[in-house]
């Protein structure tokens, strides 16, 4: 494979985020395979840009190989107008990590901006990259996006030793994402409030993204009398990250919303047993054999649920062996690379 392009990444490449790691792995395995994505960072406030950052970014773009296809991650490109699109006179390659429009939290007003801003420039690509077969379908459908330009490219998962769990009490719990609203983690703590005559500890490894949010839950924590239980550890990777997973006893993930659950396919590599939600491609990413599912927002049943797999041993023995079984399967990043090249080159 010979392919050549301009990522175009909003903010810092080295960020830990689901959607930073995808790039960077893509970025490293496409050289590995002879084809090159140089890295073009974009600044400003992406997924909602000034006026100088559109700027700022037509600059940059403008100074690269005219030549050259863009392959633009979504985060930036969903938020650039259409007739910035069109005065790029690129080829163009869309990465589609999850609409914007659907970030939970977002002002009903601007959510409807960002759906029809997306629409309307994903109409102007050549070709669209999306992280999982459900964004595919939602493209099609809610989007109007060509399905035959389409092509997925599901986040790959590095092998992994299998989680060996505690030493016996308290149960481990692992969630793992940025505090976002998004990712559901209000619901989780209320769930957890029903929880407290079992024996457990959460760990939340995610970096604090959303300021009034992480305030507002450790207003809550403090309240229901949980801050000795839920340790909000903010952003983790590498060997603290690889450890906390060996750890783990249960996996959880409570998101409103994911465009693949890449957190899941983690702890699946580990062969962790899962609760989740059915939270767009999330409940397609961890076959019904690994993980108990439960309807997003859900705080009851989300608290149900995780009671059954603390309490019932061999619940939880027969989901982290399902686990373990689905994680052997799942893509390596130089498939995730040579289907991204592939869309380059179509």
């Amino acid at each position: 494979m010979s392919a050549r392009a301009i990522f175009v990444i909003p903010g810092d490449l080295a960020a830990i985020s689901g959607g930073y790691a995808y790039d960077r792995a893509v970025i490293a395995e496409a050289a590995a395979l002879g084809a090159e994505l140089a890295p073009l960072s974009l600044p400003g406030g992406w997924p909602h840009p000034t006026t100088a950052d559109l700027d700022e970014a037509a600059r940059r773009i403008a100074a690269t190989a005219p030549d050259a296809t863009l392959l633009v991650d979504g985060l930036a490109l969903g938020a650039m107008p259409p007739d910035f699109v069109r005065g790029l006179n690129r080829r163009i390659v869309a990465l589609v990590h999850h609409p914007l429009g659907l970030e939970a939290g977002l002002a009903p007003a601007r959510a409807a901006e960002l759906i029809a801003n997306e629409r309307a420039v994903l109409a102007l690509v050549d070709r669209i990259v999306v992280t999982s077969r459900h964004t595919a379908a939602l493209l099609s459908t809610d989007f109007d996006a060509p399905f035959e330009r389409i092509h997925v490219a599901e986040p790959g998962t590095a092998p992994a030793p299998r989680a060996q769990g505690g030493a016996g009490a308290p149960l481990r719990l692992l969630a793992v994402g940025s505090i976002l609203p998004r990712k559901g983690y209000m619901p989780l703590v209320e769930a957890l409030a029903g929880l407290r005559d079992l024996d457990w500890r959460l760990d939340v490894a995610g970096g604090f993204s959303d300021r009034d949010l992480l305030t507002a839950l450790r207003a809550r924590l403090d309240a229901l009398c949980l801050t000795d239980r839920v340790a909000l550890l903010g952003a983790v990777a590498g060997e603290r990250l690889e450890s906390l997973y060996a750890q783990a006893d249960l996996f959880v993930m409570p998101s409103l919303y994911e465009g693949y659950g890449m957190a899941l396919a983690e702890a699946m590599a580990r062969g962790l047993p899962i609760v989740a939600t059915r939270a767009g491609a999330a409940a397609d990413t961890a076959p019904d054999e690994a993980a108990l599912k439960v309807d997003p927002g859900d705080a009851p049943a989300l608290a149900g649920a995780l009671r059954r797999v603390m309490m019932e041993h061999d619940l939880r023995a027969r989901l982290a062996e399902a686990s373990w079984r689905a994680g052997r399967t799942l893509p390596r990043w130089r498939d995730t690379a040579r289907r991204v090249i592939e869309a380059i080159e179509a």
